[in-house]
């Protein structure tokens, strides 16, 4: 199988949650798979005290308790380790772009952790994978890898199957898919997002625009100017901190040029 081509770090991971709300959910399990340029990896699975508790639909998607969890650190305690091992590092998984990477930069957020993204490469696999193959992941495992995905949605055998599915991909596609995580990237978003959750994309001229409610479409600084109740709203909504931040920042930005 093919090796990957690596300027610095990557690292595969799957979380697994008290559900799917980004900003009202919390982590209960993280496993990574952390590949250096050399080829050597490293990796680890945390369970996680959610402070809550686990609703049991969502216990019956990956079998995590509560009684699993009670003992184990919270994601606060866990934060500045994970801040640590994560720090410098491209990331890639399965569906990450729309919930794995925003969860955890959200988890960060609260732990008092600002994890800047802004320079990380961001490769879902998922996204690589509907655009040449649509399916889900125990399917693509079956496809790309000949194997059935056992222990599905356990984050460690999913973060597993994420590697070894990408790998696969870059055996199958050489013609499409380039060997480096700055292309494997750009293939694999699917949204031009501003913010992780996808609130603000860049249009076809590339402004800023709300991407919900009545302002869709709408660049955000002609809203911010002519409706800064808006501004307002959203910071006091149940939005991710990630789009506050970004959105404050974009605010910022107008003021300074005012």
């Amino acid at each position: 199988m093919m090796k990957l081509n690596l300027e610095r770090p990557l690292i595969v991971f799957d979380l697994e949650a008290t559900g799917m709300n980004i900003t009202s959910d919390r982590i209960i399990m993280l496993a990574y798979i952390k590949i250096f340029p050399n080829g050597n990896q490293e990796s680890s699975t945390y369970y996680i005290n959610p402070e809550c508790h686990i609703p049991e639909e969502s216990t019956a998607i990956h079998h995590i308790t509560d009684a699993d969890v009670k003992d184990s650190p919270t994601f606060r305690e866990l934060a500045p380790k994970l801040n640590e091992i994560f720090t410098g590092c491209d990331l890639a998984g399965f569906n990450s772009n729309h919930f794995d990477v925003p969860m955890f930069v959200e988890e960060m957020l609260k732990a008092g952790i600002n994890f800047d993204i802004a320079h990380v490469k961001l490769v879902d696999v998922q996204n690589i994978y509907h655009k040449l193959e649509p399916r889900n992941l125990s399917a693509a495992y079956k496809y790309y890898c000949g194997k059935d995905l056992k222990d599905a949605h356990s984050a460690s055998a999913d973060a597993r199957a994420t590697y070894e599915v990408l790998l696969a991909q870059l055996d199958k596609y050489p013609d499409v898919l380039k060997n480096d995580v700055a292309s494997l990237s750009e293939f694999s978003k699917m949204n031009d997002n501003v913010d992780l959750a996808g609130r603000m994309v860049y249009n076809d001229k590339h402004e800023i625009v709300f991407n919900f409610g009545k302002y869709k479409g709408v660049p955000v600084g002609y809203v911010l100017r002519n409706d800064p109740g808006y501004f307002g709203w959203i910071l006091r909504g149940e939005f991710p901190q990630n789009t506050k931040q970004v959105l404050m920042a974009i605010q910022m930005k107008l003021n300074g040029n005012r």
